[in-house]
């Protein structure tokens, strides 16, 4: 997956089920205007795609690559038939889908009431929780467009991160210093999608670890049981 490739837009039948394993996709409600804001992010934990096992083929939002890297496809009939089965892919898809709704109805609370700087903090640590490392490759244009703000707001937030030792920026990289300092400045909601996951992720079905897992082994154990 390439950055800024789109995976669908509004309103097209969707063909393939995507599992993402290195690269993170971002689910994005398109204005008629043409301005955009993120619905939520998909990464290593997750599948794009919900509808085609939720009783619909079409969504109203599209999905751009945020992160580019490597995802699994899968086609639409696979993943229609293993869903009906009623195994483990049945719950664990549903547990997922849970999920994915509370990240969608907390990222709307937090743009309606939360400052730039909060979502920004929320933003970067979601994305370094499915990264190898603490540099993430983005733009500010890229992140004002994923959050739905303008460009000069990203960065004068990112400004002040940067003054106060908690990342360091230059075109195109943004490295994260402090962890413990972005986790103070954000807003709430980053824990509670993050406690939704893991709360989800206990309740379900278990399989032995693997030392190369991302943090929510058992959504992966959707992707790798689909394929």
């Amino acid at each position: 997956m390439r950055l800024g490739e789109t995976l669908y837009r509004p309103g097209e039948k969707l063909h393939h089920a995507h599992f993402p394993t290195t690269a993170i996709v971002s689910m994005l409600y398109v204005m008629e205007s043409g301005a955009s804001a993120e619905m939520a992010s998909v990464g290593n934990e997750g599948v794009l795609g919900i509808s085609l096992f939720m009783g619909g083929n079409t969504t109203p939002s599209s999905a751009v690559v945020q992160t580019a890297g490597l995802s699994y496809r899968l086609k639409a009939n696979v993943l229609q038939k293993e869903f009906r089965r009623h195994g483990n892919t049945h719950q664990l898809l549903l547990r997922y889908t849970q999920a994915l709704a509370v990240q969608i109805g907390q990222t709307a609370g937090c743009n309606r009431h939360h400052s730039i700087e909060q979502q920004l903090c929320r933003w970067l640590l979601a994305t370094l929780d499915r990264l190898p490392s603490s540099e993430i490759e983005m733009t500010q244009e890229l992140v004002a467009g994923i959050l739905g703000v303008r460009r000069e707001s990203i960065t004068a937030a990112a400004g002040k991160l940067q003054r106060a030792g908690v990342l360091r920026y230059r075109r195109g990289h943004i490295t994260v210093v402090e962890r413990v300092g972005l986790e103070a400045v954000a807003c709430e909601c980053y824990t509670v999608v993050k406690n939704t996951y893991s709360r989800l992720r206990s309740d379900g079905p278990r399989r032995h670890s693997h030392p190369t897992e991302d943090s929510y082994p058992e959504f992966s154990y959707v992707r790798k049981t689909a394929v």
